[in-house]
């Protein structure tokens, strides 16, 4: 039996969960990410219901391991796609920017595995009161929407380790064996990757903005939209832009004016380089190549078994 919690949780060999991530996670990078034993998940977030139900019912077919629906609870048709995941029964679903208590128990009355994804101690702790099975602490070098609270991962999770006896999962920043064994040696019991599945080939974002996100440099990211909902960006035209009205006072109302619909859709999916919003994590500057998800498993377990024993033979 397997002594980590997370994988006997969700009935998986490696605590490595895929962040469902928009416009990055559809079936086909799920069902990888299941098959080579971790945990894949399905993006809602970018997806119409009749979207997701379709994504859901090919990942049944490209997979017989266990795979998830990553929900963002501020959806707009949030009831329908409740519905769905309960009508199709997706065994796991991971809630994220809202209110765990709003849906929790009803998932769980249908046998559903619920995570909650929290950007402080003080959320850990409500999360942990809702009732999840499990707690996602993601840190602010993450891609994508953002805690307001701005802490890193590396003090992140050490805190929330206190404030809950929850199985604990690390994310923003990993992308290696190393990070993953940072994160466990402070208190994780497993790890969410994104960028790095975000730039792998069955990521379904465009081939543009994957070409664009490996050749970062160390600094190109920044979070914006604070008035709105923080998010990670990379700096282009939109990014500027959004920067000077920022710096002229602009309100939260003309702020999402000028984000408009589909914004991130035409960036990340679309690969407008110049106009899109472009959302990826600070480690993308760290890589370079994209590979098959299952290679990326495969290293991460790989360097995170080689840095245990190194660390082993440093003691003082």
């Amino acid at each position: 039996m397997n002594r980590n919690r997370v994988c006997s949780l969700f009935g998986i060999e490696y605590p490595i969960i895929q962040a469902g991530m928009v416009w990055c996670s559809g079936w086909r990078l799920a069902s990888a990410v299941s098959n080579s034993g971790g945990l894949g998940l399905i993006g809602a977030g970018s997806m119409h219901p009749d979207t997701l139900r379709e994504h859901i019912q090919k990942c049944k077919k490209a997979t017989d391991r266990p795979f998830g629906v990553n929900i963002p609870l501020m959806y707009p048709q949030i009831e329908e796609i409740m519905q769905i995941v309960i009508e199709e029964k997706v065994p796991i679903v991971f809630t994220s920017a809202g209110n765990p208590k709003t849906w929790t128990s009803k998932l769980k009355d249908e046998g559903i595995l619920v995570a909650h994804v929290v950007s402080s101690s003080k959320f850990a702790m409500k999360a942990t009161e809702a009732g999840v099975d499990a707690v996602v602490a993601e840190g602010f070098e993450a891609g994508g929407h953002n805690g307001r609270e701005e802490t890193t991962t590396i003090a992140l999770i050490p805190q929330v380790r206190k404030a809950t006896d929850l199985p604990l999962i690390a994310a923003g920043g990993i992308s290696s064996g190393e990070s993953m064994a940072a994160v466990m040696a402070l208190g994780a019991e497993g790890v969410q990757v994104g960028t790095r599945f975000a730039l792998t080939l069955e990521s379904s974002a465009s081939d543009a903005f994957k070409q664009k996100c490996i050749n970062l440099n160390e600094g190109d990211t920044i979070v914006a939209l604070k008035k709105v909902t923080p998010v990670r960006l990379i700096k282009n035209e939109f990014y500027k832009q959004v920067q000077e009205m920022e710096d002229k006072g602009a309100s939260a109302e003309e702020l999402r004016a000028y984000l408009g619909r589909g914004r991130s859709k035409r960036g990340i999916f679309e690969g407008d380089l110049n106009e899109g919003e472009l959302e990826i994590g600070q480690i993308a500057s760290d890589i370079k190549e994209i590979i098959p998800a299952s290679m990326v498993v495969k290293d991460i377990i790989e360097n995170y078994n080689r840095t245990v024993k190194t660390l082993s033979e440093k003691t003082f």
